[in-house]
């Protein structure tokens, strides 16, 4: 008798239905939500640049003042309101999927220091076993050079965490997610 080894099993291609069909989240802060708002467009590649259909992107954030709205974060009780914080969303058959936020405030650090403002991105896609934690970054941003985490990231690496001004469409940004290949976007062991 002939074995033949059959696949282990991997988070998709249909792991999103359920994820994000009825449990999508697109709207990180509503329109009463204090800060400067951002359209984010997402686009997610495989490794040899092809858009990847069936990913799914989740995104936690901290209000305009560095806030999370989560218990853990001492500071709650004094978040804003209107910023949940948290986002979910299935890409597209080009790869993509847009949130509809706001700016973060600039994250307290363990050491004391003050993080860049940035976006706590998940990415879960087939033939992926676990989440791939990275983090997005606005280009121009004056606080990206004092960041204790983005520092820790090679120079030449670091642009990968950087999203871009969508051209022409102020307050739009754009973030390239790169699964692998040269491009690859820089992810966190967490």
């Amino acid at each position: 008798m002939d074995l033949i080894p059959t696949p282990s099993q991997t988070v998709g291609p249909f792991f999103h239905l359920g994820c994000t069909e009825s449990h999508a989240v697109s709207c990180l802060a509503g329109p009463d939500a204090k800060g400067e708002r951002v359209l984010l467009l997402c686009r997610v590649f495989d490794g040899e640049g092809v858009p990847v259909p069936d990913a799914m992107i989740e995104i936690w954030q901290a209000d305009s003042e560095g806030r999370y709205n989560h218990p853990a974060d001492e500071r709650a009780a004094s978040c804003d309101p209107n910023c949940k914080g948290h986002g979910r969303m299935a890409t597209d058959k080009d790869g993509c999927c847009t949130f509809d936020t706001i700016k973060p405030g600039q994250v307290p650090a363990d050491d004391g220091t003050l993080q860049a403002p940035h976006l706590n991105v998940s990415v879960f896609a087939r033939g992926v076993l676990k989440r791939m934690a990275t983090r997005i970054y606005f280009g121009s941003d004056p606080a990206n050079h004092s960041c204790p985490v983005l520092a820790l990231v090679p120079e030449a690496r670091r642009g990968t965490l950087i999203s871009r001004p969508a051209p022409q469409s102020p307050g739009n940004w754009q973030f390239d997610i790169h699964l692998g290949g040269p491009n690859e976007t820089v992810f966190f062991d967490v």
